[in-house]
């Protein structure tokens, strides 16, 4: 008999939700970055465990929203969460029970699902602190099963997916073998562009700007030219992701169309443009491509 069931990922910023992801299913269906609030939409990965097939909701970051993005964000993450077979709450180990988890476990303690300790980030934490950080942990709120993992090197992720195979219910699977992610090509293709962003302003990225996929073409060779806008709120920041002579664009270009090429499996052309709209976070269409609710 299959198994399939829905795991809700979520946790403060920077956690490591979306690397946890990535492990859990093999391969990358989410992007990521060192910065806080790298995920915006809501995805679900898709990691088979023997007969089981694993439904990870990866979530944005729970936060103190201040603006409708913000708050757009904090409304997905919640709602990713319900009716799951089990919420897992990923918490950076090396940085502790900040008031930003305080506030998420206070948010958990009246729902009814399962509810699952992840301390992330093990392998760069004091090994020493980890078991009186759990026991913290545990004394805010009694969750059924505690790991302890490092996404970014695998240990403790075969142990983790097992459990939670164990925990999802008998059932047919949603989704077929082969298919990592809900998401579309699309938005994947966007998403990636959005990372190198991140990765290559890093300090410099305005935190305004999104990504769309205007166009995209698929030739007979079998590549495919993909036309990417992203949107940010000032000439000031149009000019920082353009770069002295253009040259930061090319480089932000050149390392996104390496990973869409391996990510797609075949060729691809990326055509990048930067258009200046101040209201850009007041477009219902765009919280719609994230897949985000609209809220006020």
């Amino acid at each position: 008999m299959s198994r399939c069931g829905l795991i809700a990922v979520v946790g403060a910023p920077n956690a490591g939700k979306s690397t946890l992801v990535n492990a859990l299913v093999g391969q990358k269906v989410a992007i990521v970055s060192p910065k806080v609030q790298t995920t915006r939409t809501r995805l679900i990965g898709i990691a088979i465990a023997g007969d089981a097939q694993l439904m990870l909701v990866d979530t944005p970051g729970i936060f103190q929203p201040k603006k409708r993005l913000e708050r757009a964000m904090v409304a997905a993450a919640w709602e990713g969460a319900e009716g799951a077979d089990a919420i897992l709450l990923v918490v950076d180990a090396r940085a502790g029970l900040k008031d930003e988890v305080a506030a998420i476990i206070d948010g958990l303690k009246d729902r009814r699902e399962p509810k699952l300790l992840v301390l992330n980030k093990v392998d760069i934490a004091k090994k020493d602190k980890l078991l009186t950080l759990a026991a913290r942990l545990n004394d805010a709120l009694a969750f059924d099963e505690t790991f302890m993992v490092s996404a970014a090197t695998g240990d403790g992720i075969e142990d983790l997916k097992k459990a939670l195979a164990a925990r999802v219910p008998e059932g047919p699977w949603h989704f077929p073998e082969d298919q990592l992610t809900d998401i579309s090509t699309r938005l994947l293709a966007a998403e990636i562009t959005r990372e190198q962003l991140y990765l290559q302003l890093y300090q410099e990225l305005p935190y305004a700007a999104t990504v769309e996929t205007e166009k995209w073409e698929e030739h007979r060779d079998g590549s495919v030219a993909i036309h990417h806008q992203i949107m940010v709120e000032r000439p000031s920041q149009r000019a920082i992701i353009l770069g002295k002579g253009g040259q930061q664009i090319k480089a932000i270009g050149a390392a996104a169309r390496a990973e869409l090429t391996k990510q797609l499996g075949r060729p691809v052309h990326l055509y990048l443009h930067v258009k200046v709209n101040p209201h850009w976070a007041e477009d219902r269409s765009i919280y719609r491509d994230m897949g985000l609710g609209w809220v006020e």
